[in-house]
């Protein structure tokens, strides 16, 4: 009997230790969106990078991102751990935890009793980004459509290295430069502006890709100096429709990359857009229309 007491009362000296020193939250708040993984990890960090008392979010990996807050009296620590449940939901656990040893221990001790002004800060915070992703959630859609045959086409186009969230600035500070010198030299549009991703950093949220237009093939190609021409072969690929503003499109990476995933379809992640209405004559974004293709990897398995 007594040794049991005594294995019962080590068990939860143990616990208590683990709880107040070891335990890598002081609160852990958790919230489901009807969005997959990457839709989040975007959001999250474009939201992070917006407010004045955060740094950037910092990415361990594409499930899991820090971010530090910086009140008038502590530093906290959230981390955000993205749990995909199925193709249209995730579910987003935010574990929080003062910096300050002290005011941790105090956190966990009075957490489950009462409703601080430590919990009440963690759970506005996290509020404001679960009303930001659902807006942004609410405004664009992806359709997957599944495999097609890719535009064969002749593009003229500048190479373009961004960070993700700016890739359609990229594409609005060349257009008129691009389409300008086109006109300038007599040379015939074929289509729809696009892109066509050459690298795809997703640990660094960066990209280098291609902006241009097609053109009409010519027999002889011009020197336009930073504007190059390219040949896009025709090529099998799954194609999704996205609808919504372009700064957002990529959104539709993430669904065919997950579509793949599903089918056991190989696919290169370097994604082909094409752009079918002209943000400069504005109007409702969810009805701007995109035209994604993820080309599929038809290089032999290498056992």
């Amino acid at each position: 009997m007594k040794k049991g007491i005594k294995i019962l009362v080590i068990i939860i000296s143990i616990l208590i230790v683990w709880y107040l020193f070891f335990k890598p939250s002081d609160y852990t708040i958790n919230f489901s969106s009807k969005s997959l993984p990457g839709t989040i990890n975007q959001s999250l960090k474009l939201w992070g990078k917006g407010i004045k008392n955060s740094t950037s979010p910092k990415q361990e990996d594409p499930l899991n991102i820090l971010q530090t807050f910086t009140f008038s009296d502590s530093v906290h620590q959230y981390n955000w751990t993205i749990i995909p449940i199925n193709d249209s939901l995730s579910k987003v656990s935010v574990g929080v935890k003062d910096d300050n040893l002290m005011h941790s221990i105090v956190n966990k001790l009075k957490v489950p009793f009462s409703k601080t002004d430590f919990v009440k800060r963690s759970e506005k915070t996290v509020y404001d980004f679960m009303t930001v992703l659902k807006d942004h959630v609410d405004n664009f859609k992806v359709t997957i459509i599944g495999e097609e045959e890719m535009p064969a086409k002749l593009l003229a186009y500048v190479t373009i290295t961004k960070e993700q969230v700016h890739k359609a600035q990229g594409m609005m500070n060349n257009t008129n430069f691009i389409s300008d010198v086109l006109l300038k030299n007599k040379i015939e549009f074929d289509g729809l502006p696009m892109v066509e991703v050459v690298s795809w950093d997703k640990k660094n949220d960066s990209l280098t890709y291609n902006f241009g237009f097609p053109v009409k093939k010519m027999d002889t190609l011009p020197d336009l100096g930073e504007i190059k021409f390219k040949n896009l072969e025709s090529k099998k690929g799954i194609k999704a429709i996205f609808n919504g503003n372009y700064i957002s499109s990529d959104r539709a990476w993430y669904a065919l990359i997950n579509h793949a995933k599903k089918n056991n379809i190989k696919v290169t992640e370097t994604p082909l857009e094409v752009f079918h209405n002209n943000p400069q004559m504005g109007g409702d974004t969810r009805k701007w229309v995109t035209e994604v293709y993820l080309p599929i990897d038809s290089s032999p398995s290498i056992d």
